[in-house]
């Protein structure tokens, strides 16, 4: 069914997915994250939401690896072992979690995830937020428990993971980085699962390798914005995607 869906695409459907592929891109590259649901949104437009999954799934993986890596491999390995408590927790919470997906109902965690994260980004864009915290285990537990919880019901554990380095003050360099090492682990497995589902098949991997291109271009001129800018603006653009995020979560808790 999708390669007939692929073969029917016009030159206007593709003009949308090289823009879309674009613009996830370059958003990612300012602020590191976001690039699934800008993929999904765009995509969804013009493809059923199965192939708009296939199409981001290589542009994620290779992005994210160059997003982890841009400081060389010691530095990776020193995000992951800052964070490591965070990043166990998660996963275990991740696994716990994906069995009761089909039971427990989208709008309640969908819901809540999405008003927690509106809460929390208007109340630090407000300067209402609470005061910087230390990443200790304690903290790291806590949001690693809430980011996989979350993530293995919902697949969305973007926001509580930007939420916590945010309120961790984290300097953006190490925050892109770290959100590279997470979101590139994710998608390895993202690979594994749908290739096991069917929806990543040889016409729909063809399909995503098309989009990597413009990904990376959009990424790379994000990436020049962002070294230009400051601590302070990145941190202020960060809660502004982060709220946007909440807002659409928020929606498609509505219609769940």
């Amino acid at each position: 069914m999708m390669d007939l869906i692929l073969s029917n695409m016009s030159q206007w459907h593709w003009i949308v997915a090289i823009g879309v592929g674009c613009c996830a891109g370059f958003i990612k590259g300012v602020v590191g994250f976001a690039m699934p649901m800008v993929f999904i949104a765009g995509l969804s437009l013009i493809v059923p939401p199965e192939l708009a999954l296939a199409g981001l799934i290589l542009p994620t993986v290779i992005t994210n690896i160059w997003q982890a890596f841009a400081q060389g491999r010691a530095a990776a390995w020193q995000s992951v072992k800052r964070f490591r408590l965070f990043l166990i927790t998660g996963l275990v919470c991740v696994l716990i979690s994906a069995q009761l997906a089909s039971v427990l109902p989208d709008i309640l965690f969908l819901g809540s995830l999405g008003g927690l994260i509106v809460c929390f980004s208007l109340l630090q864009l407000c300067g209402l937020g609470l005061p910087v915290m230390r990443a200790g285990p304690k903290a790291s537990i806590i949001f690693g428990s809430i980011a996989g919880l979350l993530g293995g019901v919902s697949g969305i554990w973007g926001p509580p993971i930007v939420a916590y380095l945010t309120a961790l003050n984290t300097n953006k360099i190490e925050q892109i980085r770290v959100q590279g090492v997470i979101y590139g682990l994710g998608a390895v497995a993202l690979v594994v699962a749908h290739i096991g589902s069917g929806i990543l098949t040889l016409a729909t991997a063809q399909f995503s390798a098309l989009l990597v291109l413009p990904a990376a271009l959009g990424m790379w001129l994000g990436v020049q914005i962002q070294t230009r800018i400051d601590q302070k603006l990145f941190r202020r653009v960060t809660l502004l995607v982060l709220l946007v995020m909440g807002l659409v979560l928020l929606r498609r808790a509505a219609y769940a």
